[in-house]
């Protein structure tokens, strides 16, 4: 026989569920004396051409088996036996089969052995039920007691007393009223005599205490067996039984389950989830799982409810989970993370279409669309020892999300429907875990996406700064957070800085933060001072707070934002900058001095302390300036002090020769080494200032004639700029501009011309009403200044200053007259 050691199953099965076993009985040199009619039946031979001789005579073992007398040898070692072992017929055809043997012990410490034989490819062509369960009789703790014709006890196992208590010493030569109540005695000896008259196999359950569980009395199901001799004529009676007092079977299934809920789905990583299904399953239920899911399910998208097929073919999938009690089995065909293509007429792709579950108890390997499909993988599953499968569809909210795969190999019982319904349990908490994990991948993906959009992807301060910036969100697996930063170019070469904090951290804080950065470009298009951005920026955070509690009934809440923004001219050199709650901004000279201004805190927005208006401050920066806006992420921690994270960030920053990068990159490596515990934000810019050749300016008077003076000193200095070709545009735009000044402005009038990355025209005047553009009729004689001005201009504005207000026109320049 070719043998596979196996570990016998805690679980009893109950024999009235078992037809008529296999049993023979071989004395201690392995001579068969007892043969019973199911025997004879499986493998051919009959009780007259067995009894009397050697069972590895009569049962031609195959060429690789181990001899009789070693194998008899480890039997003895080993108090019995239990496993898969192939046989030939009678006719000469193999069968494979699980075998049990058992050691009995008899008068004078005489010993002979039990065998009891199941066919395991009968259990697979469609045989009863019952047959499907006797097969654990191979791997059950069964007591095993054999009667004589007088029904007295002439051999018994082990197991026995552990059922009733009665030593094996004090049951030879005796009857079962000797061991048991009269009543459960009497009634299973008219068993046995029926048993000895038909010669077929009978059921009966009978109660008594056990020996290792006096508390209560348990409930036992026997079988008994007529076993024959050479003549056919019986012989004995062979009486095996289980204990069912409990469901065992099905307490461990629920354990199984419990566990499941614990195991899988700890955490919200799709892949994750699917390498824990596969490890629970093995070896709790499995020797090998899989767990592939639809290629779209890991980067959060569902995949489309119904026929679980894509143009007509199944969908691609993904392998989550393997697991394996053989870790050379994982280099097989199984790959973590390879993309699996489930051929169209597989059971693969059934189960993917159907939503049903598949169960092969004996896979055919040698057949089928999907083995000649894929033949070199079919191979390998040959070599693993893969004999039977289950197939389970992972399923939720009506859509298939991918497959677990169960596979047994050194377990030689194959997959039975109760295994199938576990493994759909399993299955089942998985789905939902995957579920949660889809939802939360998906909105993650829709987070950072809408932060990647929201985020400026380059930034650039123009002719005025130099910038470089950081971002690192608390979380760091999922990239969201509340933080925001902006780099925005204003008229006149002038650049605004924004950071910003949004309370939390997810989509809700990135959809927020999304608004607010919104809001101050369009603040910011306005070209408002500071204060008063932030002034507006504050209502406008308050009425998005209102409307959000009236669409969720609920009372208005603080949204918790705090925001610095910063204005820097490279003409005056000078920054202004007003802050909402924020963390001042750190400031190194061109010598590597690092201060932080004293500056109004202001209340963080969205919070109704209008009282407590926004300040702005105004600061003289000479050229090559170093600003560091950030948020209190990169400063604050749990365990330190606030000034100890404003000193390693003035330490960082005060080295004068690097590069805005580098200086990032440091700043950044000065954290803690564990996580943060919020958004870190960091935004640096070096201030550059225009040269004096790159600005001309005028001061004109009030009156007609400045229009003619502006002119001409705007065409000469085009032409000293060699801009000649933008001499007739500009000098209408000059025209228009300083016309309205004087009809419209009062006091002095400055116009100014800038030559950077454009051509900024301002005029300027003390009136602060800013101009607006008309829309005249055909016969009206004004009102089309404005109009022409924006047609001859890339773009043009006005924005308040410190005495009046400022009206501004750009014209694009030529890159080789860009001054850099």
């Amino acid at each position: 026989m070719t043998k596979t050691d196996h570990t016998p199953l805690a679980e009893p099965v109950s024999p009235r569920e078992i037809p008529d076993a296999a049993i023979a009985m071989l004395d201690a040199e392995g001579t068969v004396v007892g043969w019973t009619h199911a025997a004879e039946q499986l493998v051919g031979y009959s009780a007259g051409e067995v009894v009397g001789r050697s069972a590895a005579h009569v049962l031609s073992p195959a060429e690789d088996a181990p001899s009789a007398s070693a194998f008899a040898e480890q039997c003895r070692a080993q108090d019995g036996w239990s496993g898969t072992v192939t046989v030939r017929h009678r006719d000469g055809h193999p069968i494979k089969m699980t075998l049990r043997i058992s050691l009995l012990w008899g008068q004078d410490a005489g010993t002979r052995w039990l065998v009891s034989v199941t066919d395991i490819g009968a259990l697979s062509m469609g045989a009863p039920k019952g047959a499907v369960r006797e097969s654990l009789l191979a791997h059950a703790p069964i007591g095993i007691a054999v009667y004589d014709s007088q029904l007295r006890c002439t051999w018994v196992n082990d197991v026995m007393e552990r059922h009733d208590g009665t030593p094996r010493e004090r049951r030879f030569g005796r009857r079962l009223r000797d061991s048991l109540p009269a009543v459960e005695a009497e009634a299973l000896e008219v068993v046995m005599r029926q048993v000895l008259v038909s010669g077929t196999t009978m059921v009966h359950e009978y109660r008594a205490w056990s020996s290792t569980d006096r508390r209560r009395e348990h409930a036992y199901s026997a079988s008994f067996f007529c076993l024959q001799d050479a003549d056919g004529t019986p012989l004995a009676v062979c009486s095996m039984s289980v204990d069912v007092t409990g469901n065992r079977r099905a307490r461990e299934r629920l354990a199984i389950l419990s566990e499941a809920s614990t195991r899988i789905g700890s955490t919200l990583e799709v892949m994750r989830t699917g390498q824990e299904l596969a490890d629970l399953a093995v070896p709790l239920l499995a020797d090998h799982a899989l767990v592939d899911l639809v290629e779209s399910v890991p980067f959060g998208v569902d995949p489309s409810a119904g026929s679980g097929k894509v143009n007509g073919r199944p969908p691609v999938l993904r392998r989550a989970g393997v697991a394996s009690i053989d870790p050379a089995i994982l280099k097989l065909p199984w790959v973590r993370e390879e993309v699996i293509r489930p051929f169209p007429t597989s059971l693969f792709a059934t189960v993917l279409r159907t939503g049903r579950s598949y169960l092969e108890s004996v896979l055919d390997t040698h057949s089928g669309p999907w083995v000649s499909h894929d033949p070199v993988r079919t191979q390998k599953v040959r070599d693993s020892g893969v004999h039977s499968l289950m197939v389970v569809p992972i399923r939720a909210r009506r859509c298939v999300l991918g497959l677990a795969v169960f596979g047994r190999s050194e377990e030689p019982m194959p997959f039975q429907e109760d295994d199938l319904l576990l493994a759909e349990g399993l299955v089942t908490r998985a789905a939902l875990s995957l579920d949660n994990a889809l939802q939360y991948a998906r909105q993650r993906t829709a987070a950072l996406t809408l932060q990647r959009d929201l985020l400026p992807h380059h930034v650039g301060g123009g002719a005025a700064l130099d910038v470089a910036s950081r971002y690192v969100p608390a979380d760091t697996d999922h990239g969201v957070g509340g933080d925001w930063f902006d780099v925005i170019k204003l008229s006149g070469a002038r650049v605004a800085l924004v950071v910003g904090d949004v309370v939390g951290h997810g989509i809700n804080a990135a959809a927020t933060m999304g608004r607010l950065r919104t809001a101050v470009r369009t603040l910011a298009d306005m070209e408002l001072p500071p204060h008063e951005l932030l002034a507006h920026l504050d209502d406008t955070v308050r009425r998005l707070s209102e409307e959000d509690a009236d669409a969720l009934d609920q009372f208005p809440a603080a949204v918790g934002a705090t925001c610095l923004y910063a204005v820097y001219d490279p003409v005056t050199r000078r920054c202004t900058m007003a802050r909402a709650g924020h963390p001042p901004p750190a400031i190194i000279d061109p010598q590597g001095h690092i201060t932080f201004p004293d500056m109004p805190a202001g209340a963080p927005l969205g919070l109704g302390l209008g009282l407590v208006p926004f300040e702005s401050v105004e600061l003289q920066l000479p050229e090559g300036t170093l600003l560091a806006l950030y948020t209190d992420g990169l400063v604050e921690s749990r365990d330190d002090d606030i000034d100890v994270g404003l000193n390693r960030l003035g330490a960082a920053l005060a080295q004068p020769g690097s590069s805005l990068e580098d200086l990032c990159s440091q700043v950044i490596e000065t954290l803690p080494t564990q996580a943060p515990a919020d958004d870190v934000t960091l935004l640096l810019a070096r201030t550059r200032g225009l040269e004096p050749a790159q600005v001309a300016s005028w001061e004109l008077p009030n009156e007609p004639t400045a229009v003619r003076i502006a002119r001409q000193a705007a065409a000469r200095q085009l032409s000293e700029w060699g801009l000649e070709y933008l001499v007739t545009t500009v000098e209408l735009i000059v025209s228009e501009l300083v016309t309205n000044a004087i009809r419209y402005g009062g006091g002095p009038i400055r116009l100014q011309l800038i030559q950077h990355q454009v051509l900024t025209c301002e005029v300027s005047d003390s009136n602060t009403s800013h101009p607006r553009p008309r829309h005249p009729h055909i016969i009206d004689e004004k009102g089309r200044g404005l109009g022409l001005v924006a047609q001859l201009s890339r773009r043009w504005g006005s924005r308040s200053a410190t005495d009046g207000k400022v009206v501004w026109a750009e014209q694009d320049l030529p890159s080789k007259a860009v001054a850099v």
